[in-house]
């Protein structure tokens, strides 16, 4: 199993930025691809990005350079930076992993974590 726990939401101004951090535990060995979505209030939840175990990244055409997704060497921990932030960011942001266990995808996700944009 992997357990994700979301840190560093808040509320930020119009033009700011924001990082959001993801703890990765468990079996981490097993996780194919971690990433970060959002789903904003009577929105669907959609991918911001992703990182695969070999290190690729893929972006989601909406993010236009102002986020960065980062994983740590060692894998405990998948940050966001949201740079230039704007209403449309208000949202809840979700870490999500994909790991094999017994021969199958599992999908894990975190509990989410609040993002306010003020203007």
């Amino acid at each position: 199993q992997v357990q994700l726990v979301e840190s560093g939401g808040d509320s930020v101004q119009a033009g700011g930025s924001l990082r959001l951090s993801c703890a990765i535990s468990g079996d981490d060995d097993s996780i194919a691809v971690v990433g970060w979505y959002r789903q904003a209030p009577g929105k669907q939840r959609q991918l911001i990005a992703d990182i695969t175990r070999s290190g690729k990244i893929t972006y989601t055409d909406f993010t236009k350079g102002r986020f960065i997704i980062s994983r740590e060497s060692a894998g405990h921990q998948l940050d966001l930076e949201i740079n230039n932030v704007v209403q449309e960011d208000t949202a809840k942001y979700y870490c999500h992993a994909s790991a094999w266990f017994e021969g199958y995808v599992h999908e894990f996700w975190g509990q989410g974590i609040q993002v306010t944009v003020s203007s």
